[in-house]
């Protein structure tokens, strides 16, 4: 691993602090993938059960994993009791990563994955792959449950390490052969296109020593182009069939950034009107937020605060709601507001990079205050 990033990225100020993270980071992955293996085994075993004489296959699915995802998918849990199980059951987070990507305490998530096993058990809910007909069916739950697998790798939980790469990785793979397998269901090409665009930025997220940079900070010739490439294909493939889901909504506001050689040629109008119609399609207090961002950056920090604000009733003990409004105020020179925000913050990052960076920011604005 040295070998391959220092000669591009330069030596850190400390190698043998950057081994030593870099090696536990790798060995903690190993525990989880070895503590979960006996759980697939058991899921692939139960699967393997339910094909038809001399091993005819039940669907037209080629991919186990993918199998057990719209197996898990079941119409008869609420959508996001099933897209939970899923996460918990096959895409290997932890209750609390689960509670976290839903914005819900730890507890009432470990009810609500208790009442959807519960409801199994009651209503004996057969274990079995879908016949093919009713897979368009279980699609939305499955591309939700792989999204959120994205993007806990995308920005971890509380790992040490900002990036979960296995998990983006599996994400994107499940999702290429999802377009693959259904290539007129334009909210999977969005999704693919979606996670791709994003992934493409993964190097340049992180500094030498796992620090985190914004993507206005990033070295963007460090973009994986090929991805980009590929997501932006789909992103067109996905808006020519007309109608538009947040998936392929949120791949168009994730290419108008792949577009941009510089920050400066970012195209925020653009942005912010895609994002008001991912609010009309798919409205949330999170999807409101980065529309507020969006306005800020197109309109100005002031207007963009004032639609911050009217979000503190719903995002009040969301780290990335008190970040945005920090990062607003110090952007409008209100320099104690902003370092009480920042502090907020930190309180709230669970991610060890991200408290890192949120508390040197507090530290620079309360100098300048």
């Amino acid at each position: 691993m040295a070998l391959e990033r220092w000669p591009e990225q330069g030596l850190p100020d400390n190698p043998g602090a950057w081994i030593t993270t870099t090696a536990r980071n790798k060995a903690i992955d190993r525990v989880r993938r070895e503590a979960r293996l006996r759980e697939k085994k058991e899921l692939l075993r139960d699967l393997e059960e339910l094909g038809g004489e001399d091993g005819e296959d039940v669907s037209a699915l080629p991919d186990d994993r993918l199998r057990l995802f719209f197996t898990c998918c079941h119409p008869a849990l609420a959508p996001e009791a099933r897209v939970a199980l899923t996460l918990r059951t096959l895409g290997g987070l932890s209750t609390p990563e689960i509670a976290r990507a839903f914005l819900v305490g730890e507890t009432a998530m470990q009810q609500r994955l208790v009442r959807a096993k519960r409801k199994i058990h009651a209503a004996n809910i057969p274990y079995e792959v879908p016949p093919d007909e009713v897979l368009p069916d279980r699609l939305p739950s499955v591309l939700a449950a792989l999204y959120l697998v994205f993007n806990e790798g995308y920005l971890a939980t509380s790992d040490a390490a900002l990036v979960r790469r296995e998990l983006c990785a599996e994400a994107i793979r499940l999702g290429r052969l999802l377009a693959t397998l259904m290539p007129d269901e334009p909210e999977a090409l969005g999704l693919v296109a979606l996670m791709l665009l994003h992934d493409s930025r993964r190097d340049a997220r992180t500094g030498p020593a796992g620090e985190l940079v914004l993507l206005e900070d990033q070295d963007r010739s460090s973009w994986d182009r090929a991805e980009i490439r590929e997501g932006l294909g789909l992103v067109e493939r996905a808006l020519r069939h007309g109608v538009v889901g947040p998936y392929a909504l949120q791949a168009a506001i994730a290419a108008e950034h792949a577009r941009a050689a510089e920050p400066a040629e970012t195209n925020w109008q653009a942005i912010a009107a895609l994002y008001e119609a991912l609010v009309r399609v798919s409205r949330s207090p999170v999807v409101e937020l980065n529309r507020a961002v969006a306005v800020a950056m197109a309109e100005g920090p002031e207007r963009g605060l004032e639609l911050v604000d009217q979000l503190a009733g719903d995002l009040g003990g969301y780290h990335l709601f008190h970040s945005a409004r920090a990062d607003l105020l110090r952007r409008m020179e209100r320099s104690d507001e902003a370092a009480a925000a920042y502090r907020r913050a930190a309180e709230l990052a669970t991610n060890p990079a991200e408290r890192a960076f949120l508390e040197r920011r507090l530290r620079e604005t309360a100098t300048s205050a």
